[in-house]
């Protein structure tokens, strides 16, 4: 590995660990410092997938392995494993040593998974967005989720929601999968009681994850981070749902696919494509092509498009209603849907 390379590959843990961790997760926090002057592991990352999230996928390749029980004293550090984990201080020789005894191991999961991380509580933003636009059609949804996983935002109509400082619960009351979050700033989004109506969905992605394929399953489990018990319970929560109620996935790229999967969408019905931290997974190019089928299909009819991490971080919701087009910025999100901030204040265009 050239030096400039293990400098770049340095940093990004470094940001991983002050921009991502800090708050979040004190272990990967941690080890990130740790691993960014670790020689012999950053030249372990490079055989991560391009595109990929290499901090997020090393993790994941280390906890899936702790989690199918590969026996190791690491595992005495994850909160995910042992009831009283020990002092994360200590935590990085045993991190070494085993990343260094299970290399092939981890190499072949770098080289083959994705980071499919199915945050069930960002559904708690998808949710007054989906409201937003159902008040301005007054139509039926029609779903289209690029870069779905197992599909499990997909059931966001499914879920039941409630939002600090408001005590009312929005959604489906009778859910087994209720998700919390902030509205932090002055914006109050329009928020239905019952779910807006769902005719339509499918879910897309060059992986498909199974919900009833238990290495799959067991896949996202370990891209969740060992504190957060929390986003686990929601997760396994959803996977029961989903599999309950199964929704049409669709493997293969998202792009690509979109103007096929969007003509088969009701007429009756407003077509809203929606992804969440999957942009960032992918080039340049493929995202001007993604705008440009979106802007194609709203040439024919209605389209809302919803997404984050194209220009910025920031969520946006770009439309075309009757020929118009309309481009806003609903907010900041935290990227486990902890908070987020709302800046429409209406649901007019």
């Amino acid at each position: 590995m050239l030096e400039k390379e293990k400098g770049m590959l340095a940093q990004r843990f470094r940001n991983f660990a002050k921009h991502e961790c800090k708050d979040s997760s004190e272990l990967y926090e941690f080890l990130s410092k740790q691993i960014a002057e670790d020689k012999e592991l950053l030249e372990l990352c490079t055989h991560t997938r391009a595109g990929q999230p290499i901090p997020n996928m090393l993790f994941g390749a280390v906890h899936y392995l702790l989690l199918k029980g590969t026996s190791h004293r690491l595992s005495e550090y994850y909160p995910s494993i042992v009831q009283e984990p020990k002092d994360i201080k200590a935590s990085f020789i045993p991190f070494q040593d085993f990343c260094l005894h299970h290399k092939a191991e981890i190499q072949t999961l770098l080289e083959s998974k994705l980071v499919q991380t199915n945050e069930i509580r960002r559904c708690a933003y998808l949710y007054p967005s989906f409201c937003y636009m159902y008040n301005i059609t007054k139509k039926p949804l029609a779903l289209i989720e690029i870069g779905t996983s197992a599909g499990l935002q997909l059931l966001w109509d499914t879920y039941s929601y409630s939002y600090i400082n408001n005590g009312t619960v929005y959604g489906n009351s009778q859910s087994s999968v209720h998700i919390s979050s902030e509205i932090k700033g002055m914006g109050s989004p329009l928020l239905y009681a019952d779910s807006p109506p769902v005719t339509w969905k499918v879910g897309i992605d060059l992986h498909v994850s199974d919900v009833n394929d238990p290495a799959d399953v067991q896949w996202l489990e370990a891209l969740i981070w060992p504190e957060h018990q929390e986003r686990l319970a929601l997760f396994k929560n959803a996977v029961k749902q989903m599999q309950e109620n199964p929704v049409k996935l669709i493997e293969g790229d998202g792009v690509a696919l979109l103007p096929e999967v969007a003509e088969k969408a009701p007429k009756d019905a407003t077509i809203c494509v929606f992804h969440t931290h999957v942009a960032n997974q992918i080039s340049k190019e493929l995202k001007l092509k993604l705008l440009q089928n979106i802007k194609r299909i709203g040439s024919k009819r209605d389209i809302f498009h919803l997404y984050n991490n194209i220009w910025d971080g920031d969520l946006h919701l770009d439309y075309v209603v009757g020929g118009k087009e309309y481009h806003h910025t609903i907010g900041e999100t935290d990227g486990h849907g902890r908070w987020f901030s709302w800046n429409l204040f209406d649901g007019k265009g």
